[in-house]
């Protein structure tokens, strides 16, 4: 039995874009270049986010061994730096296709007014990096109520 769709020109573009987002994403290679294997640059997704008490930095970091993973301050900067590390072929086993990006990566992040450097703490665990920046106490967050006219 035949199905009638409704064509709709918009998902063809929204096709179109994905396509050449994908095109665009891998670096440009001479014609009669093999695709480097694990090359690619990469740049771990980020959460930062605000409470009362502190800053959180989220950083996914799936497939990275904690030992691989460097958290630093420099110059008024939180730096996060780390390698993943590209699995090597062994007997019985071969890739076919390897789309995930490997190497080094980094991240910088400026210190927010009123952070605490020396009680910084960061945890790994399951692949994901959380550094807590706690605020000094002038830094905290106080609730002014403002009258409205």
């Amino acid at each position: 039995m035949n199905t009638l769709i409704r064509w709709n020109p918009f998902r063809e573009f929204e096709a179109m874009q994905n396509r050449m987002s994908n095109l665009l994403a891998r670096p440009l290679l001479p014609s009669g270049i093999d695709e480097p294997v694990g090359l690619g640059e990469w740049t771990p997704l980020v959460d930062v986010e605000e409470s009362d008490k502190e800053f959180t930095i989220k950083a996914e970091l799936p497939e990275v061994k904690k030992e691989d993973v460097k958290v630093e301050i420099q110059n008024g900067s939180l730096r996060i730096s780390g390698e993943r590390k590209l699995e090597k072929e062994e007997a019985g086993r071969r890739f076919h296709r390897i789309e995930r990006s490997y190497g080094s990566f980094e991240r910088s992040f400026s210190l927010p007014e009123g952070t605490k450097k020396g009680d910084l703490k960061a945890e790994f665990k399951d692949g994901l990096l959380k550094v807590h920046l706690p605020k000094t106490e002038e830094a905290k967050t106080k609730t002014l109520e403002i009258p409205v006219s």
